[in-house]
């Protein structure tokens, strides 16, 4: 449910009402290894059970069969000038299990080091073509400024 104030009545038609949740979910890469059917989200702490699973299934269509949660507690710190003791937020995990015949795999977010090589070698034979092709263009131009081109 929602905290936010939204006016009952507007004068004019349509009316317009948007519904606007103060949940949030963040999908995590869990440390240990799960099963494939098996999602790891960060939620809202206001976020029951019931909550998640509609959450999942009525915006983004997910089939959800079982919802664990864990709250983890902040850690402790102490502050480096000060020297107060400060203990973080703190976290609610979410175990979303999807059907059996649903397999969740994380999304590739980061390319491997040898494309990242590739792609930078293409752009850089690119580059190089383009500035020999403005050489041969102004080789007989040489008193005009390299900014001034045509």
């Amino acid at each position: 449910m929602s905290t936010r104030w939204y006016p009952l009545y507007q004068r004019g038609n349509p009316q317009l009402r948007v519904f606007l949740p103060n949940f949030w979910m963040k999908l995590v890469k869990p440390h240990l290894k799960q099963l494939p059917n098996i999602v790891h989200f960060q939620c809202s702490m206001e976020m029951t059970k019931h909550d998640i699973k509609n959450y999942l299934e009525k915006i983004y269509n997910v089939p959800v069969a079982d919802v664990r949660t864990k709250i983890t507690m902040g850690k402790f710190r102490r502050d480096v000038g000060k020297g107060y003791i400060i203990k973080d937020d703190d976290i609610k995990y979410a175990y979303v299990t999807l059907p059996k015949d649903m397999k969740f795999e994380y999304p590739k977010l980061f390319v491997d080091q040898k494309e990242a090589e590739d792609e930078d070698a293409k752009s850089l034979d690119e580059a190089k073509k383009t500035f020999k092709g403005y050489l041969e263009r102004n080789k007989d131009r040489s008193d005009v400024p390299s900014w001034f081109s045509i």
